[in-house]
């Protein structure tokens, strides 16, 4: 995943655009009809106009590859949280806390927990990383292998795992990966339970070719977990491909989470 430094205007994932007009055909007139009626039929046809761009602009449009964006209001369907960008002072036990998550701290040669302002609809968020590929661009951009824990916001961005692992995954290729081109292949998509809390696990394959970059590809461990009734917990894993050996410290974790302050 890419470190520190990823420019904050890269584009996201699942913005498909919708153009008012798109598919309209004139149709020939027929015959003359009544000033009176004409302007009654041109007021109503305006009205009828102006409803059809509100619904589409209040709906939201079809995020890439088609799925719902989940009635997602905003233009954006992919936010920064930044109401907390740094983490939520939590009990000090030996473990990494995000959101109501938590994982046993990673040793050495595992960073200390730092927070991410990078993560869709993430707030609380706190990490782990390795250094894979320090200044792989010459310009100061790394690439590492990491393992976080955050709160999801979701507001009414999602209301399930399931939904909201169709969007977190896009958003988060979207967030770190920056503009390349990047092939995913899913090897595993599954409900399950952590802390007797409904949850939705995605691991998926991710292929690139960054300039600068020796690692064209790594794996990515999708977690949600239902840990309130308005928020979400999340666990995300990215091991690059060239590193294979922190894959395992990552499935630990993840098997480690517990829920709770």
């Amino acid at each position: 995943m890419g470190g520190p430094g990823q420019p904050p205007s890269a584009p996201r994932f699942g913005q498909a655009g919708y153009q008012p007009g798109t598919g309209y055909t004139e149709q020939p007139r027929k015959r003359q009809i009544g000033p009176w009626i004409g302007i009654v039929v041109g007021v109503l046809v305006l009205a009828l106009v102006a409803w059809v761009i509100f619904r589409f602009a209040s709906q939201g449009t079809l995020a890439s590859g088609g799925a719902s964006a989940g009635g997602n209001p905003t233009t954006n369907p992919c936010p920064v949280n930044t109401q907390t960008l740094a983490p939520v002072n939590h009990t000090p036990d030996g473990r990494v806390h995000g959101g109501l998550l938590s994982y046993p701290r990673l040793g050495s040669p595992w960073s200390a927990p730092s927070t991410d302002i990078r993560v869709p609809f993430g707030r609380d968020v706190a990490e782990q990383e390795v250094m894979i590929e320090p200044n792989y661009d010459g310009q100061g951009n790394s690439w590492v292998a990491s393992v976080l824990v955050a709160e999801l916001a979701a507001g009414d961005g999602f209301f399930s795992p399931q939904e909201a692992s169709q969007i977190v995954v896009r958003c988060l290729i979207g967030a770190f990966y920056g503009n390349a081109q990047v092939g995913r292949d899913d090897k595993v998509s599954k409900a399950m339970t952590v802390g007797g809390k409904d949850a939705w696990l995605v691991e998926t394959h991710l292929t690139f070719d960054i300039k600068g970059l020796r690692t064209k590809g790594e794996t990515a461990i999708v977690l949600i977990v239902a840990t309130s009734t308005d928020a979400s917990s999340l666990f995300y894993a990215s091991i690059p491909d060239t590193s294979p050996q922190y894959l395992q410290p990552a499935r630990d974790a993840m098997a480690a989470l517990t829920v709770g302050n």
